[in-house]
């Protein structure tokens, strides 16, 4: 954590250099002594110091300068940092000025020049200043600034990839918070920039403006090329199956690489909450079991590149080569296909329209705190809409579930079901669906057709998040990798058509259980054709599949 500042200002470098020397000898163990010998280039570097999250306990000014005098200094450093403490250095002939200044003006104290010895003239008084400032101080947060506003999608994505990709940030919404005294100072230090949201904030005073998540993902380190060109193996996706054949490939000796297109953990990890995973009996969240999984392939020396794409994939020879956004090329002798799916779109007027702006898609982990006191709708009724149901009820007002089907029964666990029953907040509206969605910059009503009666009923909404099914990303394996009718890669026994090899099949072997029409390309998880749908499953499917991979490495 960066020290707080104490920040002299003298025209003449000579007493400059005095007054920081004595300060540093004092107080450098537990402050930052800066000195500048303009006052207008200190009010600049205020104003870094304030982009910057940093603390400033102090503020030490001559009174004779050109230009601004120290008392017109102190004022306008007030402005920006309200909280710290001002001080004049004077001469003897300034005294009057200086009492007036601490009269008027509300300077804390004046120093006469010379102050020798320090010990009489300038500590005793400074400990009491610096003491009564560390009184009330609060340690700023050390770390990334995001500004902009709620009904804003560039803001949204910018915020949901942070948090998907556990880099933590402060959210500050400059509408909500236009009152706030602290914002209004950091807007101004900003100036014509803060016009340019959503701004990032970085805690080395740099700073992005319209920022979009693979700028930020490039300044906070996140990896999105390859150390090498080749690995053993490949795997596009980095939900629960990519991550677990990730952690059981590395820790069995295979050179292995994650090609992420968001952030590891996939849908799970926009999970609120699963109760049913093997052993936690108290439930985890999907960021949490990310988590977790990252570590353990990191630990196993799993490169993961977020946010990356794989775009194409071709064959050399024993070679399967992934062509990814940026241009770059990986090559690996194994591939594994574990891009999971995405949500189905909802086809309904407004709904594209007002996407990032009151309508989403998946958990919105990041718009539970925001929908305190509001009317929230979740549209589906699987899983994944049950723990999103139970995640928003703890700070809506309301969770309303728009399903289809006449009751929850066919499609969620029961689990869930009696967890949403016991929740008096969450209510269900069956036979439903979204006709129409409204709202000018964001959502302000939904229209909702009941099956049952033809009826379409018009009802405020300040959110809603849909969670309607989904379809598998594959278009960039098309003339390579069979599909199935739906996008979902055939494998194994999937593949034989009345005991005959897939067309373009090169070996006296059968596909293994996981593998496509490519030998050495494998699927698992959600993005297979025939798979289940659960976490555990997938985990299953990913750890299984390493060992075909292991039995064709062996012969190639």
């Amino acid at each position: 954590m960066a020290k707080p500042v104490l920040l002299s200002v003298d025209d003449d470098r000579d007493v400059l250099r005095a007054i920081e020397r004595d300060l540093r000898s004092q107080y450098g163990a537990d402050y930052r002594v800066i000195g500048s010998d303009s006052p207008e280039a200190a009010l600049d570097l205020l104003k870094q110091l304030k982009l910057r999250n940093d603390s400033v306990a102090l503020m030490l000014a001559d009174q004779r300068m050109p230009n601004m005098d120290g008392v017109g200094f102190l004022q306008e450093g007030m402005r920006i940092f309200p909280d710290a403490k001002r001080a004049l250095l004077t001469a003897y002939a300034d005294t009057s000025a200086a009492i007036t200044a601490i009269n008027q003006a509300n300077i804390n104290y004046f120093f006469l020049k010379p102050w020798d010895p320090p010990t009489e003239h300038l500590y005793p008084q400074l400990d009491d200043l610096l003491d009564d400032w560390k009184a009330s101080y609060h340690p700023a947060f050390q770390g990334i600034r995001v500004l902009g506003t709620r009904w804003s999608p560039r803001s949204y994505e910018l915020r949901d990839f942070l948090a998907r990709n556990r880099v933590p940030y402060q959210w500050i919404d400059v509408e909500q918070s236009a009152n706030d005294p602290e914002t209004v100072r950091l807007l101004e230090a900003l100036g014509p920039e803060a016009s340019n949201l959503p701004v990032v904030l970085f805690p080395d005073g740099t700073r992005l403006l319209e920022s979009v998540p693979a700028e930020v993902a490039q300044k906070v380190g996140l990896r999105t090329r390859a150390q090498t060109d080749f690995y053993d193996l490949a795997i596009v996706g980095g939900g629960p199956a990519g991550l677990a054949a990730a952690v059981y490939g590395a820790s069995e000796g295979l050179n292995t690489v994650i090609v992420e297109r968001e952030a590891p953990g996939g849908q799970a990890g926009m999970s609120s909450r699963i109760e049913n995973y093997l052993g936690f009996p108290n439930g985890l969240s999907g960021g949490d079991l990310a988590r977790r999984a990252v570590v353990q392939a990191k630990r196993f020396g799993v490169e993961i590149l977020a946010p990356q794409e794989a775009m194409s994939v071709r064959t050399e020879g024993s070679y399967r080569i992934l062509k990814l956004a940026d241009g770059s090329e990986i090559s690996c002798h194994a591939l594994m296909i574990a891009s999971g799916v995405q949500w189905r779109r909802l086809e309904a007027p407004g709904i594209d329209r007002l996407q990032g702006a009151g309508v989403y898609y998946g958990g919105g982990t990041t718009e539970a705190l925001s929908c305190q006191g509001e009317s929230v709708y979740v549209v589906g009724g699987a899983n994944s809409a049950g723990q999103a149901a139970m995640n928003f009820s703890k700070y809506a007002d309301r969770v309303v579930m728009l399903i289809r089907g006449g009751s929850l029964s066919s499609t969620m666990s029961q689990y869930l079901i009696d967890q949403i029953k016991a929740t008096p907040n969450i209510q269900i509206w069956s036979n439903a669906s979204v006709a129409e969605v409204h709202g000018e910059t964001h959502l302000e009503e939904v229209s909702v057709l009941c099956s049952d009666t033809g009826k379409v009923e018009r009802v405020p909404a300040s959110s809603m998040f849909i969670f309607i099914g989904a379809l598998p990303r594959t278009d960039w394996l098309s003339d390579v990798v069979e599909r199935d009718d739906r996008g979902f890669v055939l494998t194994g026994p999937d593949l034989m058509h009345d005991g005959k090899h897939p067309k373009g099949w090169s070996l006296d072997r059968d596909p293994y259980l996981l593998e496509t029409n490519v030998p050495g390309i494998f699927a698992v998880g959600d993005v297979r054709h025939g798979s289940v749908k659960r976490v555990a499953s997938g985990v299953g499917e990913g750890s299984v599949a390493v060992q075909f991979i292991h039995q064709y490495l062996s012969k190639v």
